[in-house]
């Protein structure tokens, strides 16, 4: 047969029979068969690279290793839903939608809120152009090559009608057998493990943050391995001729994504109600985890009219299903030290089984915490997991308490360096003040500093930065510059080749850029955003050092908090000390000087800010435009904003501290009439 006709046979009839068993659960060849159908596809395409189609399942098996993830901007934001525990709020949202739109007729759509990583889809002319992650809602990381692994997830649709580039969002999740197997295979291993007298693998948590974490992996090959699956909910695009979303999900379907077979359109928020308590215990059932229910108004003309709060849309909730709960003893409070300082109170407890995993802390956040709650250590406490994932205490059973249980006391010295903690006013947290003294502090600052996102120094970790602490060779993140080959190597569990790519991984962040370096000194409140702002606005680590509290508060969005905490720390001798090393050290400490493409300076020393959905552009795309015509585009109204941009559905509160602070609004007309 012809190697190109082989192909496109294979490739059909692989795919079909992925569709089956991925999307309807149905089994029509053996394993064997399969695998061996796969071999023999990968084998012709291995000979013929020439006629591998982009929606070959061999793509599926991954292989491909990346470093590090791009950052990418979504086209369309991905909003957060607001949430909801009870029945009452679920009719108030209901009342707000009649007020809103009274006098009109509407219904809603009900479907699962799955426990897994939102996931956005880009198609272009109909195949898989981009996968990206949620993170902030306006940017998320690109791991396109990890999400083709996901066999629910169409490669290329095949269809003779499809809009030229759309989006599609879902869920990413990993069903609870595939959970029940990775563990599984944990436990063989430490049997092994324990054998060789090596330390045991930690089992999984849980089935989301395992799916989250798979996601993130760098090995396309490892993420095959988990067998993730994808739910989709959502399609996105320019001029859509869909006018509801049960048509869209119509349509996902003939496009062969996986769809939840039981989403309902309700009439009213009765019916909606008589659903959602029907899959509070159905939801036991599903084979896979999920929290709640997702409510939205079927019509996309009265989603419009509905439009935004300044965080998410009016037209859509989302009902979670309360937490399951356990009780447990409190054996005892112990005591972790941050980076910063802060002290964080953690609950050592009986270990208890809680929603599939075994709970044994659980973070009690602060003193005041503790005082709310009224614990004891020896309390016998209720214990639930907020949103299924994070164990918290949310009371004690006092009918429970002994007698001769003592009152509890907050420590008073830090538990690490025994230095007296200190309280700022307004704040809950405890603080360590011995910054420079403090091991888990110093040790915390190093690792924020070779983090992805700082100085990405990727042959160090945690425990590294444990080991070079504990032998003395590091006492600040400047030493790290300073390290030798030789002092390495003679650690124990070093080698030639583990100790020549730390030292290449740290004299390669050194052309890491200023901006970088400023987020990984890990001065309070600075961020990357601030990071960013301040290295743009001072161009280097002289003139940002020599800054006084008005020159700091006039960068856009740096406000009075943020500029007490930059002057402090470069007041701080011990930080100018580090800073001098890190100069002698060649560390980037000046911006350089890139070439910005201006089509005109009209917005000079202008700041703008947008709000509401603009005609002519996007929301990533005006802020592009105000910089190229000289302006400053910030994410907040402050006293500093020249100009509020209005739009449709503008946001409640950015129009009302506008004109609190008498800042003028101006339409898109307005605006553009600015650079005439």
């Amino acid at each position: 047969m012809n190697p190109e006709v082989e192909i496109k046979e294979l490739i059909a009839k692989i795919n079909e029979y992925n569709e089956q068993y991925y999307l309807y659960d149905r089994s029509v060849i053996s394993d064997y068969d399969f695998d061996q159908l796969l071999k023999r596809l990968e084998s012709l395409e291995n000979q013929y690279p020439a006629f591998r189609l982009p929606d070959s399942p061999t793509l599926r098996v991954g292989g491909g290793i990346v470093k590090e993830f791009a950052t990418v901007p979504h086209r369309y934001p991905m909003l957060s839903l607001g949430n909801t525990y009870s029945d009452e709020e679920l009719f108030e949202f209901d009342e707000r939608i009649k007020k809103l739109i009274p006098n009109t007729l509407y219904e809603y759509v009900c479907e699962l809120k799955f426990d897994g990583v939102a996931l956005s889809l880009r198609y272009e002319k109909g195949e898989l152009a981009l996968a990206s992650t949620r993170g902030d809602g306006k940017q998320g990381d690109d791991i396109t090559a990890n999400a083709k692994t996901i066999r629910s997830i169409p490669l290329k649709i095949h269809d003779s009608d499809i809009p030229a580039d759309f989006e599609v969002r879902g869920e990413v999740i990993l069903p609870n057998k595939e959970f029940e197997r990775l563990n599984a295979e944990i436990v063989e291993e430490n049997i092994q493990r324990e054998r060789e007298g090596k330390k045991p693998l930690t089992l999984l948590a849980n089935p989301r943050n395992t799916a989250s974490g798979t996601l993130k992996q760098q090995s396309s090959a490892e993420v095959a391995k988990r067998r993730l699956d994808c739910f989709v909910y959502e399609l996105k695009g320019e001029n859509l001729p869909f006018r509801s979303h049960t048509e869209a999900l119509e349509v996902l379907r003939k496009w062969k994504f996986k769809v939840w077979e039981h989403s309902r359109k309700c009439a009213d928020i009765e019916e909606v109600m008589s659903f959602v308590k029907e899959w509070g215990t159905k939801r036991h059932e599903l084979p896979f985890e999920i929290d709640g229910m997702v409510i939205k108004i079927n019509d996309f003309e009265q989603r419009e009219e509905l439009g935004f709060t300044s965080k998410v849309p009016r037209w859509a909730i989302s009902y979670k299903y309360k937490a399951e709960a356990a009780t447990t003893l409190l054996k005892s409070i112990t005591y972790q030290v941050g980076r910063t300082g802060a002290i964080t109170p953690v609950a050592e407890l009986e270990p208890v089984l809680l929603a599939g995993t075994t709970v044994k802390r659980a973070s009690l956040h602060n003193a005041n915490e503790i005082e709310r709650l009224g614990l004891r250590v020896g309390d016998t406490v209720s214990v639930e997991k907020g949103g299924e994932i994070i164990p918290k205490i949310t009371g004690v059973i006092l009918e429970k308490r002994s007698a001769e249980v003592p009152d509890f006391q907050y420590i008073s010295y830090c538990p690490e360096c025994n230095t007296e903690l200190i309280r700022r006013e307004g704040e809950a947290v405890h603080y360590c003040p011995n910054e420079n003294g403090c091991p888990p502090q110093i040790k915390g600052r190093i690792e924020h500093f070779i983090s992805r996102k700082a100085m990405n120094i990727d042959s160090l970790g945690e425990k590294t930065i444990e080991v070079f602490y504990e032998k003395g060779l590091v006492r600040d993140l400047a030493d790290l510059y300073f390290l030798k080959f030789e002092q390495i190597r003679s650690l124990e569990g070093f080698k030639d080749k583990s100790s020549e790519n730390i030292i290449k991984s740290i004299e390669a962040s050194k052309e890491k850029p200023f901006q970088n370096v400023l987020f990984g000194l890990g001065i309070r409140f600075v961020g990357e955003t601030v990071a960013q702002k301040l290295a743009e606005y001072f161009r280097n680590i002289e003139a940002l050092a020599k800054a006084n509290l008005e020159e700091l508060q006039a960068v856009p969005e740096i406000g009075e908090k943020i500029a007490e905490s930059v002057a402090a720390y470069f007041q701080d001798a011990a930080s100018q000390i580090m800073i001098q090393k890190l100069k002698e050290a060649g560390v980037q400490l000046s911006a350089t000087e890139t070439a910005k493409t201006l089509k005109g300076n009209q917005l000079q020393g202008k700041i703008f800010i947008a709000t509401g959905t603009l005609q002519g552009f996007q929301r990533d795309e005006i802020k592009r435009f105000v910089e190229e015509h000289g302006g400053v585009y910030v994410s907040s109204v402050s006293k500093k904003t020249n100009f509020v941009i209005i739009g449709e559905a503008a946001g409640a509160s950015k129009v009302q501290k506008a004109q609190e602070l008498g800042i003028p609004m101006i339409s898109e007309e307005e605006f553009l009439k600015m650079l005439e």
